[in-house]
């Protein structure tokens, strides 16, 4: 029986250790939203945009900072991820969608990009150093190598939050602020002019680059994660849930944005290829910090890049186990891991021109999700067709974007003749449109007059509910030999 002292001192001491489980959700947050692409993008950005570079950031940070914190937001009001939000589109959506994104942010696309830039970033530059030259059959060992320690962490996913917030976390950061103060302090700059789209569409070239970060797409499936982990910390009640996780993704989003600034000006200072950030970072590693540093880093882009792998399988696994309960977690585990070693044995470049298009489709759609998910909490299950005009709208122009991308531009030059369409922002004044299109649908149904309406659909219910209930993304995933 709990002693009667506790009963006494656990209300003093509740603020202090809400606003402690906040800060280390929040370093942990950081941790598996900062992997392969919030390294390798920045940099890039740095060499290529010239003059352009603050509109060129403006964008980025707005889709790869600004709008996973909404996302994380979005889910902290609703209690659910991206199964439960897609839902409320409908049946099929609900379906189709979130597996889109799990397959995208999981073994089809993020965790094999992530398993390669560790090769580009660490193993490789730790054997050139060495005087070795690595050859295919080094990336395929690191690969065997890389996945077989993921795959031991993700079966015993529930130790993971402490140590990579009070641990991994502190020591990435200051090898970063490390790196990056040394290139500022030393390099004098490389000139170059803005290339190619950066030239000509700064800030909608970064809005792009931000989408390839994944982080939208990953934010509502780490949301469940972070409200989860707060759960476990004792903090159970819905408005101490909202205020701990938006915290935590305040912390997440200020340390992604000032890495990715810092990055960018790395790039911005180092010489090489522009487009290419692992061997920019290679480069800065090499002039600022000398071998020893090329060392260090490598081995923090490793672990960092082990940890954000880590999470994604563990993700895409629990999903999978929620959709298929006939194969048993680990075996999702497997086969997940499988399909990541494959594709990465593809390389970098093959990985971004296979999913390249997905990311223009699903980022779209996911963004107008979130928003009227927050609109959604002013009066929870009372909205129908502010969700399905502007998804589907987002989807339509997504699907352009995505065409284009692949090469087949009839639809995109159509719509260019408008003078209004850009493969990366055009979606959003139409989807804006409707949305209001959508809301007035709903206000004339009456779907907003609450003491009168019927009570929301079993799902939507369960969506209204679900921050007291708890998330329902899918169930915990068995813990093996342990």
């Amino acid at each position: 029986m709990t002693h009667p002292t506790i009963h006494r001192t656990a209300p003093s001491s509740r603020p202090a250790a809400g606003a402690l489980s906040a800060v280390t959700t929040g370093l942990m947050l950081f941790a598996l939203f900062f992997g392969a692409g919030n390294l390798i993008f920045p940099p890039v950005l740095g060499a290529s945009a010239g003059s352009g570079l603050p509109a060129v950031m403006a964008g980025f940070l707005t889709t790869g900072v600004i709008m996973p914190l909404v996302a994380i937001m979005a889910v902290s009001t609703s209690g659910e991820g991206i199964l439960g939000l897609a839902r409320r589109v409908g049946p099929r959506f609900g379906v189709l969608m979130p597996l889109a994104v799990y397959l995208s942010i999981g073994p089809l696309y993020a965790v094999p990009r992530v398993a390669t830039v560790a090769y580009e970033l660490a193993t490789r530059p730790v054997l050139e150093l060495m005087g070795l030259r690595p050859g295919g059959w080094v990336l395929a060992l690191h690969i065997v190598v890389f996945f077989s320690l993921a795959l031991l962490i993700a079966m015993r996913p529930g130790r993971m939050a402490d140590s990579i917030g009070r641990w991994l976390t502190p020591a990435l950061l200051a090898l970063l602020a490390v790196l990056c103060g040394a290139v500022l302090l030393t390099a004098t700059g490389v000139p170059r002019p803005a290339e190619g789209p950066y030239a000509r569409a700064p800030l909608g070239t970064g809005l792009t680059q931000g989408y390839l970060t994944m982080d939208v797409l990953a934010a509502t499936v780490f949301g469940i994660v972070v409200i989860t982990s707060l759960r476990q910390r004792g903090i159970a009640q819905p408005r101490q849930i909202l205020r701990a996780t938006c915290l935590a993704g305040i912390i997440a989003a200020t340390l992604l944005a000032c890495v990715y600034i810092g990055l960018a000006l790395v790039g911005a200072r180092t010489p090489g290829p522009a487009d290419d950030g692992a061997a920019l970072l290679r480069a800065a590693a090499a002039q600022s910090l000398g071998a020893l540093g090329v060392i260090i880093f490598a081995a923090i882009v490793i672990l960092a890049c082990l940890t954000t792998v880590v999470g994604l399988l563990a993700a895409w696994a629990g999903y999978a186990y929620a959709a298929w309960p006939a194969v048993p977690f680990n075996r999702q585990l497997l086969g997940g891991t499988a399909l990541s070693m494959l594709l990465a044995n593809l390389g970098l470049g093959a990985i971004l021109t296979i999913v390249s298009p997905l990311t223009l489709l699903l980022y779209p759609m996911t963004i107008s999700l979130v928003v009227v998910t927050l609109l959604d909490a002013l009066a929870p299950g009372h909205l129908r067709a502010a969700y399905t005009w502007p998804v589907a709208v987002a989807g339509v122009l997504g699907a352009v974007s995505a065409l284009e991308e692949v090469g087949w531009s009839a639809p995109g030059q159509a719509l260019a003749r408008t003078g209004v369409w850009s493969a990366s922002t055009g979606w959003i004044l139409p989807a804006l449109i409707a949305l209001g299109i959508g809301l007035a649908i709903d206000l004339r149904r009456g779907r907003w007059s609450a003491p009168g309406d019927p009570a929301p659909a079993p799902d939507r219910a369960q969506a209204a509910s679900s921050a007291q209930t708890g998330p329902t993304e899918h169930p915990a995933p068995p813990r093996s030999g342990a």
